[in-house]
């Protein structure tokens, strides 16, 4: 068992330090926001007044912060992670951030004898607390198999997909997958509203057929009910998509899908709803549509 620092325990990551100081790691954890380290004190874990005070003693340092922006803040500070850790600490950035980011942080890592995994999770606040996240990593396969008991515990899909910043190249496919997903089942539900149908019934019909799919099973019933509590929000999406589409530019790949759902979740959060969970981008095809709840 290791002592793991875990750096930002907000939505996802409050249940994933949760997760491993129950299967029996000593976890440390920081946040900035000091109350929000209350589960894991209850849990067992222990709180530190700053990041320096965390990594100090850890062998493992696993971050989950908002954007590319505070994971170089919160590694490369004057009182961060690379500053404070101890030579062979292994880093586990659970964030998603920008591929080209990734690279750079992980180089910088290397020069001062840490080790950095990228390691983005698709799942949402459901999938952190119930531990059944999906987890692609990028990095060396000599730090993926050292970091496999941390993973194992918060994931239950965990694949290595490359070198450094693959993982998050991986994750950026993911959310164009997702969004696009939202964005065509919030279609479907106000197509079938317009015309009166029973749309309870029809979403479990289209749900055994090839229409379903994880979102559908996880985000109708929140469309339905109009019910956008934030498990992931949509400025968050927003943030992936626009990593997304920066990305395929720079591949040189098309992504015209990708691109007018990014448009659409920008208008959602242009519109006041940022903070709703992503499933919330129905409100902007229902006001579109010219309808309204």
């Amino acid at each position: 068992m290791s002592t793991i620092a875990f750096i930002g325990l907000g939505i996802m990551g409050s249940p994933m330090a949760v997760h491993l100081q129950q299967a029996g790691h000593a976890v440390v954890g920081f946040n900035r926001t000091p109350e929000k380290t209350g589960p894991l004190v209850e849990a067992g874990g222990t709180a530190a007044s700053s990041i320096a005070e965390a990594v100090a003693d850890a062998d493992v340092v696993a971050v989950m912060v908002p954007d590319s922006p505070d994971v170089v803040d919160v590694l490369t500070g004057a009182d961060g992670v690379f500053a404070g850790a101890g030579p062979g600490t292994l880093i586990i950035d659970f964030s998603t951030i920008r591929p080209d980011v990734t690279a750079e942080l992980a180089e910088q890592a290397r020069e001062k004898g840490l080790r950095l995994l990228d390691a983005p999770v698709s799942g949402g606040e459901a999938g952190a607390k119930n531990a059944a996240l999906s987890i692609m990593v990028g990095g060396s396969a000599e730090d993926f198999a050292a970091a496999r008991p941390v993973l194992d515990v918060v994931g239950r899909t965990v694949v290595h997909v490359g070198p450094s910043g693959s993982g998050q190249t991986v994750k950026a496919a993911n959310q164009l997958m997702v969004a696009g997903n939202i964005a065509l089942l919030a279609e479907a539900i106000v197509f079938l509203e317009a015309y009166g149908v029973d749309t309870s019934a029809a979403v479990e019909v289209l749900g055994g057929g090839l229409a379903g799919s994880a979102v559908l099973n996880q985000k109708a019933q929140k469309m339905l009910d109009r019910s956008f509590e934030p498990g992931f929000r949509i400025e968050l999406h927003h943030k992936d998509l626009g990593i997304l589409t920066s990305a395929a530019r720079e591949a040189g790949v098309v992504a015209p899908v990708g691109a007018l759902v990014a448009q659409l979740m920008a208008s959602a959060k242009a519109s006041g709803d940022a903070g709703l969970d992503h499933s919330g981008l129905f409100s902007t095809i229902e006001r579109l549509s010219g309808r309204t709840s």
